[in-house]
């Protein structure tokens, strides 16, 4: 008889099942998965780099974002284009090798795209990239 001790006949359904299993092979599966997305997500090796007094910084990056309204944001503080014209500024005194990344709803008017990017080539910040969401190839 599969489903545990019973009296009767070997004839009658078996109407209940025996979870145990399952919840054992679920909890591995749970384990497997919880140890190979912490060595995947791990890809640097762990270490306390020495200072040096001629190490270099990594440029610091602002991010340009513009909703479907066309409201332009700086680092999620909503700013009219002249507000952004001053912390584009204030940005490219603190760091001349200043980056940044444009985000553009792709409902608004292109030329709303081309202020921010010529805001930006005026405070002579020459250096960014507009963000895009990749396109699913093979579908």
């Amino acid at each position: 008889m599969a489903g545990g001790a019973r009296s009767g006949d070997d004839d009658d359904l078996i109407t209940d099942i025996n979870v145990t299993p399952l919840v054992d092979v679920v909890l591995v599966l749970l384990i497997i998965l919880m140890v190979t997305a912490t060595a995947i997500v791990s890809k640097t090796i762990p270490m306390e780099l020495p200072k040096a007094a001629t190490g270099e910084q990594t440029p610091s990056t602002l991010a340009v974002s513009i909703d479907q309204n066309g409201q332009i944001f700086l680092d999620t503080i909503p700013m009219a284009p002249e507000e952004l014209r001053l912390k584009v500024r204030e940005a490219r005194e603190t760091d001349e090798d200043i980056r940044a990344v444009i985000a553009a709803d792709g409902r608004i008017a292109h030329a709303k795209v081309v202020q921010v990017i010529d805001i930006l080539r005026q405070e002579q910040i020459t250096k960014f990239a507009i963000n895009v969401r990749p396109e699913e190839i093979g579908r």
